[in-house]
Order: C-alpha cells, then structure tokens, then sequence
C-alpha cells in the first residue's frame, strides 16, 4: 500500500511536501497543472505525471490545492480512485463545509501541521530557523480520520509523518475538533492578536521609540509572557502591576463575548469564508 499520488505537487504546500516524499520509500507519483509549478518541479528534477496515468492504480492521494479548489478537484480526482484506496486533505475547511466529492468506498483521512513551537530546542541554528516545519525543526501533527477504519487511520499517520517530518508526535483528534483549532483559535483568534500586537509596534515607532530598541523589547517580553501563560515556568506568575495593566487592557479593547468564536455556527461561518 505504498503508490500515492500528489495532487498539486507545484504548488506552496506542495513544494514542502515533494521535498520529504522524493526521498521516501513511497513510490510517489506528482501532478500539476501551473507552468510556474510545473517548473519549479523541473528545477528539483521532479517529473510531472497526468491525473489520469497515477491515480486510479495509486493506494492514497493527497490533495495538496487550496480550500477554494477542493471542491473542484476533488470532483474530478475521487471518481478515479480505486476502491479501498485513502484520500487525504491537509486542511479541515473543505471536509467540514461538506465541498469533498464524497464515496463509500473510500476512507478519508484529514491532517495538518502544527508547526515548530516557539518553545522549540532545535541542536542547530538552520533548524532553529526552519519556523514553518517539514525540513529541520521537528513539529507534532493533528490527524482525523473523517471515515475509514483503524488501519487506514495507521497508514494515514504514517504517511503524514512522512511528508511533514522531521515529527515527533501525531494527535489523533475528530474532524471537528481540528475546525476548533483552525481557523477559529489560530487564525480567527490568534493571528488577529498577534497582528494587533505588530500593528501596535508600528505605533510605537511612529512616536519616536527606536526600531531596534522596541522589537527587542518587545519579543524579549512576548518571550517570558507566553512562558509565563503556558506554564513553561511552573510557578511563575505576572507581577501586581503587570496583573493590573492587563486587567484594564482586558476591559479597553477585548469584547466580552468574544469566546462565541468558538461556537459551532460561528465556526462553520468562518470556514464558508475561506472555502
């Protein structure tokens, strides 16, 4: 059971994954459709096959295109699976909006990177900077099988810590769950704080505050603040006045009821957003 096929192979997550899968003991087939794709794969000495010569002999496949074009090509790749075989996704969205083109037939498997912590240990300065994960920084990974059964959950996992290695643990978690975690706590959530906070930055400098002074400042601070806040200091605690800077900081700009981006409608909200 080691024939996959990449579908879209050329593209930016595509890349990352041809890099660990050329060197794997999967017998890797790869499709493109973009010449600017199709050339990057050239450069690297990857040959493109048609849809239509791997697919329908091929045991998995995974769709590595964006959210706004599953529902597109999985319409026109799933019908040319072979029965028994695994289609994998590397983003919730598309399942949970219902966009796959849907068989008995067949399993499916979701599962997405969690990329490096930044409370990553890496022995070398080239890993430390590898910050999205896939080359040299090692990464744990999230993985849901949407329908299939235990064995195809093994293989799943055991190619998706293949095309996102170097991995050091996989969370078996549902579909659901995996929509909870993106986009709503760290894209919704998340990446607005931390734009709020660089946007905030800005302001500083525009008031005068050196640039290198203030990112350093800055970062240093994020540092021990998430340390703190994630319990990577067990006992560690904000200061009186830090508690208090936050508090009032709380009630300025953060609304009460901004938990509801975790609710089931609202989280289906942002998915058809982005799909």
């Amino acid at each position: 059971m080691n024939k996959v096929t990449l579908i879209g192979a050329g593209g930016k997550m595509g890349l990352r994954l041809t890099h660990n899968l050329s060197g794997s003991d999967y017998n890797v087939s790869y499709v493109e459709i973009s010449p600017a794709g199709i050339e990057k794969l050239r450069e690297k000495g990857v040959k493109v096959t048609a849809p239509g010569d791997c697919v329908p002999e091929s045991d998995m496949v995974i769709l590595a295109v964006p959210d706004v074009a599953l529902e597109k090509v999985s319409a026109g790749i799933i019908p040319m699976m072979k029965k028994g075989s695994m289609v994998l996704t590397l983003d919730p969205a598309a399942a949970l909006a219902g966009k796959l083109f849907r068989r008995k037939d067949v399993s499916y498997f979701v599962t997405h990177p969690c990329h490096p912590s930044i409370f990553n240990w890496e022995p070398d300065q080239e890993a430390m900077k590898d910050h999205f994960g896939g080359l040299k920084a090692k990464q744990a990974i999230v993985c849901s099988l949407m329908q299939g059964t235990d064995d195809d959950y093994a293989r799943g996992e055991q190619l998706a810590r293949t095309f996102y290695a170097p991995v050091w643990r996989a969370h078996r978690i549902t579909v659901e769950q995996m929509g909870m975690l993106e986009p709503a706590l760290v894209e919704t959530l998340a990446s607005t704080c931390v734009y709020v906070i660089r946007e905030g930055l800005e302001e500083i400098l525009k008031k005068g505050v050196p640039p290198d002074a203030a990112r350093d400042f800055l970062l240093g601070h994020l540092r021990i603040q998430m340390a703190v806040l994630f319990n990577e200091l067990p006992g560690a605690v904000f200061s009186d006045a830090a508690n208090k800077a936050l508090q009032r900081g709380l009630k300025e700009f953060i609304k009460e009821d901004w938990k509801k981006v975790f609710e089931p409608g609202n989280i289906m909200e942002q998915i058809r957003a982005i799909t």
